[in-house]
């Protein structure tokens, strides 16, 4: 079944660096307990690798489980340990619904576009 352009269901995570020391990884379909370890370790090897900003792109995220939020908080918890940062693009309302609920949105810097969460770490980054 395919929405908004994508098949719902296919997941995979895809990663660009469009800067030294920044990352952007892109996760597409649904982000569930069967995939959060895929999520984990790919958070992990960017983490380790030394970047020190990261971005996670929700955009064609179609849904997202308990279990993959305990992953991003752990991707968060280890960039920060690091002095980096990490920021959301969730721009689909029902994405974004779970970090309010969850009361997450207080913790994860979420922006509605890939660009806006670029130019916040770029402003960070150079401020830090």
């Amino acid at each position: 079944m395919r929405e908004n352009g994508i098949l719902t269901g296919e997941f995979r995570i895809d990663e660009e660096a469009p800067r030294a020391g920044t990352a952007v990884l892109v996760v597409h379909g649904e982000a569930d307990l069967h995939v959060a370890p895929d999520l984990r370790d790919r958070l992990a090897t960017v983490i380790d690798s030394g970047v020190r900003a990261l971005v996670v792109d929700l955009s064609d995220t179609t849904f997202l489980d308990s279990m993959t939020l305990g992953v991003l908080l752990g991707g968060l918890k280890r960039i920060r340990a690091r002095n980096g940062q990490l920021r959301l693009v969730a721009p689909r309302p029902e994405i974004r619904r779970i970090f309010e609920i969850t009361l997450l949105d207080r913790i994860f810097p979420l922006d509605e576009t890939r660009a806006a969460a670029l130019a916040a770490l770029e402003d960070g980054v150079d401020a830090g």
